[in-house]
């Protein structure tokens, strides 16, 4: 089995969570595991499908108008102007997605966590809650309390060992189809990282936790009216305003 490793694509906030989705539904592979990390077109900032677009305008107040986008998975808002952004899905009846949702966290997690400290990066996963902090394994209305992602780190997210800051967090969506993880790493909290390196490193670690091989390859043949369907979908108040 391939780790389908697919390449970069720059777009804006409702296109980028369009195609995670596709990557999701209507993979022309279903049976392998796919990753792909992506870039914004301009300032960005997407939040969970359970967060009240009330709270969120309230947040972002001082940051808006900007590119804004309620993302498929749970989670908080997530600031994507100066982040580096990743999704990874995994087939229905991989191990991995058959696990609880905890457990996806923590291993996608520590993968990432291996590959930062390869390149002298003070990274480590966070073990354990403080009483009343929030869990990754809990859906998507109880995530949605859980504001700004970037403001405090929750159990399995990735810290900054020296200083404890949040370098490291996701979300997650399980379906009929398998599981899509959409993480985003936040780069203020890292000194100088070869990114391209990163990659490398972070998608190797990843395939030898899938027992898969990273493989090189194209972007899919998706359908390209579904595909614009859906952004149109995502651009929509409809979608932003529907909590």
């Amino acid at each position: 089995m391939k780790l389908h490793v697919l390449p970069v694509r720059t777009a804006g906030a409702a296109e980028n969570m369009a195609l995670d989705f596709l990557l999701l539904q209507r993979y022309p592979e279903p049976a392998a595991p796919r990753f792909r990390h992506y870039e914004w077109r301009g300032p960005a900032f997407t939040f969970g499908f359970g967060q009240k677009i009330a709270f969120v305008r309230e947040t972002l107040a001082a940051d808006l108008p900007c590119d804004l986008c309620r993302r498929p998975t749970g989670g908080g808002i997530v600031d994507h102007r100066n982040d580096w952004t990743y999704a990874l899905v995994l087939p229905r009846g991989h191990a991995l997605c058959d696990e609880r949702a905890t457990q996806s966290y923590r291993i996608v997690h520590e993968c990432l966590m291996v590959a930062l400290v390869a390149l002298g990066q003070p990274a480590e996963v966070k073990t354990a809650n403080v009483l009343g902090e929030s869990d990754p394994g809990l859906p998507a209305e109880a995530l949605a309390k859980a504001g700004v992602c970037f403001q405090r780190a929750e159990l399995f997210d990735v810290v900054n060992s020296r200083t404890g800051a949040k370098i490291a967090g996701a979300a997650q969506k399980r379906n009929k189809h398998g599981l899509l993880f959409q993480g985003s790493i936040e780069k203020n909290s890292l000194g100088s990282v070869d990114w391209d390196e990163f990659q490398a490193r972070f998608t190797g670690t990843l395939a030898q936790a899938l027992k898969t091989e990273v493989a090189e390859t194209p972007w899919p043949d998706l359908n390209e009216n579904e595909v614009s369907g859906l952004i149109e979908q995502y651009s929509a108040p409809e979608w932003i305003e529907h909590r």
